[in-house]
């Protein structure tokens, strides 16, 4: 053990363009589950209701899809230690800057700067219409929700509202890719918290990193 941290303190050390990528470990002290833990959100819930297909089909099903999201835990959760010590690093160096699979949002709460910060996976603090592609903040559809309007509707078009995130099915944004990709290839060693690399083509960030000759360290609960 106390050689694996004095390696995994030497690789950080001497990094200067260290890229951070994070998974849905980094925010389980927030009190947003995981996915693939022992209590993770898969042990509880059908992946396949949480494909595009499936919540552009039934009105029906996007109700029940509404009221999971705004009884989860990631509305109102607050950044832990975790996120605040990322945001150090990207201040301060050596990072320069993160790639996250999450869609809490709780890297820009944390105090990291929009331009700092790749949401692989979209955010759920926006909506956006599937029509017009009318953005608005999340909380402004959840006020709607509370007043009754259970499958929110475009406030521009009356189209189909979604949560502002890649649901399977969906491919991820190109724009946010390209960023990680960019970052990526700018890096000279790459720090992984609480991701098991295994969703693609997230994973492939980190890992081109490692295929260019650089260093990575992964802090993670889990097997990787």
């Amino acid at each position: 053990m106390t050689a694996s941290l004095d390696t995994a303190i030497s690789v950080l050390a001497d990094s200067e363009r260290l890229l951070v990528f994070t998974g849905a470990g980094i925010s389980t002290e927030s009190g947003i589950p995981d996915f693939r833990g022992p209590e993770g959100v898969w042990t509880k819930v059908d992946p396949a209701d949480f494909t595009i297909e499936r919540f552009l089909g039934s009105s029906e099903h996007r109700v029940r899809d509404w009221e999971r999201r705004f009884s989860s835990g990631v509305f109102g959760a607050e950044p832990n230690a975790a996120h605040r010590g990322v945001t150090d690093l990207v201040r301060r160096g050596p990072a320069l800057g993160v790639v996250t699979q999450n869609i809490d949002g709780l890297h820009h709460a944390a105090g990291l700067e929009p331009d700092s910060v790749v949401e692989l996976h979209g955010s759920s603090r926006v909506a956006e219409c599937v029509g017009c592609g009318h953005v608005e903040q999340m909380g402004e559809v959840r006020s709607r929700w509370e007043d009754g309007e259970r499958d929110p509707q475009c406030v521009r078009c009356d189209g189909i509202v979604k949560p502002g995130v890649v649901l399977f099915g969906e491919p991820l944004p190109t724009a946010e890719m390209a960023r990680a990709n960019a970052m990526a290839a700018n890096a000279d060693g790459v720090l992984v918290i609480g991701s098991t690399l295994s969703v693609y083509p997230a994973a492939f960030v980190p890992l081109d990193v490692v295929a260019a000759g650089h260093p990575m360290v992964i802090v993670n609960l889990g097997a990787t």
